[in-house]
């Protein structure tokens, strides 16, 4: 009897992914791919959008196919920050953006300048000031940096809407992707900000849909099709149905991000400052979240680490855990501690301030970029547990080494 399965494209930053679910919800297949990244109309590399969409027509065309499955519903799941601006047409008008761009410091001055100050914005739309990274903040870029192609744009929509679009022909906003730090929601209202009316962004302004929304597919028969949803929010998703008891889950990928549904605590200053912020839920609610670049930074390390030893770009999966190894890079170094480890946006890892010809090998190096890594990552980690009762038990825990 062929399996009943539901299908979710998982597009991150560096792998897109096509899974498929059983009735368990257990991963049954799963298929990985990447693509070359591509230069935007300004010469900086971004994502390539028509590489993504003929790789989700494809795939989506060959599930419905196949005679081996009984496929009952589609979803998406993707990296945040990421708009796609349609013309009336429903067509593609720009690349998709790279949350890394620059974004130009006269015209985050000039923003600031009308809708600051910059630390009430920022706790108003609990997130942090990060220029492209505030998805919002690309539609008000491109209003003053190409004005010929903001007064084509019909629609603005994020990736994973954009994902499902390309099926239903159907725009749509959805909570998570609008609430992962856009700097389009305010929070205290539970509405859109006053800026994004004030400068008639219509393209983004559609009332956003909870994450469990699904229609028909067009011509599919009877699959249902997801409206998609933010990745590492969709993370919390099972552990929220399943779980009683307060926990934070940690989504690692390109982005490392500590999500911590139980805390209420109000934003402060100082932890914007830290990177720290909130997303939102499946059903809207705000969630308190830290982030860290760990994967990125992982990526850029053992590139560096690889030409330097003159190794594998993959050599660090050979790399077994050596508890005498740390031991002896404690005594010989000055390590870096989660109270001193610096969490801010797109802040180096410490490792980056050390000697590497003090390194005798290849091991030694990446233990010790490791230790430097985690202290980054238990120092974001506490920002999202904060007084919870998750820190109480983290603390009585005698595998804690940091907190």
């Amino acid at each position: 009897m062929k399996p009943t399965v539901c299908a979710v494209f998982d597009i991150g930053k560096t792998n897109k992914k096509v899974l498929l679910f059983d009735k368990n919800y257990q991963v049954i297949e799963e298929n990985l791919t990447q693509f070359e990244e591509v230069l935007d109309d300004d010469g900086f590399r971004a994502d390539d959008l028509l590489g993504l969409t003929n790789w989700l027509k494809t795939n989506l065309a060959d599930l419905l196919k196949r005679q081996d499955i009984d496929l009952k519903a589609i979803n998406f799941a993707t990296y945040g920050a990421s708009l796609v601006h349609l013309n009336a047409e429903g067509k593609p008008l720009t690349p998709l953006y790279n949350y890394l761009k620059d974004f130009p410091r006269s015209l985050k001055n000039q923003f600031y300048e009308k809708y600051g100050p910059i630390e009430e914005f920022c706790a108003a739309t609990a997130s942090p000031d990060s220029g492209m990274l505030n998805a919002g903040l690309q539609l008000y870029w491109l209003k003053n940096e190409k004005p010929q192609v903001f007064h084509q744009i019909r629609y603005s929509l994020h990736l994973p809407q954009y994902c499902s679009f390309l099926f239903s022909n159907n725009p749509v906003s959805e909570i998570t992707s609008i609430g992962c730090h856009t700097a389009l929601w305010d929070f205290q209202k539970n509405d859109y900000h006053a800026w994004v009316e004030a400068e008639h962004l219509h393209s983004i302004q559609q009332k956003p849909l909870s994450s469990s929304s699904f229609s028909p597919l067009p011509n599919g028969g009877e699959v249902s099709l997801g409206i998609g949803i933010h990745d590492s929010s969709s993370s919390l998703v099972p552990y929220l149905k399943a779980f009683d008891e307060e926990f934070v889950l940690l989504s690692t990928g390109t982005w490392c991000i500590s999500l911590n549904p139980f805390n209420e605590e109000p934003l402060t200053i100082s932890e914007l400052e830290r990177d720290c912020l909130s997303y939102m839920n499946y059903f809207g609610k705000p969630v308190k979240a830290s982030r860290l670049f760990a994967g990125n930074e992982h990526e850029r390390q053992i590139k560096h680490l690889a030409s330097y030893f003159n190794t594998d770009i993959d050599y660090y999966k050979q790399v077994a855990f050596n508890r005498d190894l740390i031991w002896d890079l404690r005594h010989r170094f000055r390590q870096a501690t989660p109270n001193s480890a610096d969490t801010g946006l797109l802040r180096d890892c410490p490792f980056v301030e050390r000697n590497i010809n003090l390194f005798r090998n290849y091991e030694e190096a990446y233990h010790q970029f490791i230790l430097d890594l985690v202290a980054q990552q238990v120092a974001s980690l506490k920002m999202a547990i904060g007084y919870t009762n998750v820190r109480k038990r983290m603390e009585d825990s005698p595998e804690t080494i940091f907190l």
